[in-house]
């Protein structure tokens, strides 16, 4: 799908490829059980659901990055709708990159494919949430364009909230 360096290959997974299916759970959990993601692993219960929920829920895609036959990255994606322009949007719900693996261009070239599936999709957005002290991956976001959203600067940029059930 997307290539930064000869090295790094990004393509979408086959849900229904077991091994694929067994990657997109090891990435998760590995980025689960960074700072960054929690600091805990995945429940078996969540392991289990993982890759069938995705599956099932309409607009979900997830891209993966090799280097070889190994996967080192992974994204997440969900695809809404932005009511304000009548057109698909694309969320980055995950964005995984193995530690060993970090520095080496693995999450732009997700980025970029995220980018080239959102445009293939006719999407008119792509969103994401980073942690505030996550300097890195804002680094990597800002270079590539994102940013904080706002709709009138007067109004302040929007906050992600939750609330969970």
């Amino acid at each position: 799908m997307a290539t930064l360096a000869p090295t790094v290959i990004v393509r979408l997974a086959d849900y229904a490829d077991a091994a694929d299916a067994a990657r997109v759970v090891a990435l998760l959990d590995s980025y689960a059980r960074d700072p960054m993601g929690g600091g805990k692993p995945l429940s078996e219960e969540v392991r289990e659901r993982l890759v069938p929920g995705l599956s099932a829920h309409p607009g979900a895609f997830s891209l993966l990055a090799f280097a070889g036959d190994e996967a080192l990255g992974l994204a997440n994606c969900i695809t809404g709708f932005s009511t304000f322009a009548a057109r698909p949007l694309v969320n980055i719900h995950d964005m995984a990159v193995l530690p060993k693996a970090r520095g080496q261009g693995v999450g732009r070239a997700l980025m970029l494919a995220v980018e080239a599936e959102a445009r293939a999709r006719g999407a008119c957005k792509i969103t994401l949430e980073v942690l505030s002290g996550n300097a890195t991956a804002k680094g990597l976001y800002a270079s590539l364009g994102y940013g904080d959203y706002a709709l009138d600067p007067q109004a302040g940029t929007a906050l992600f909230w939750e609330k969970k059930l």
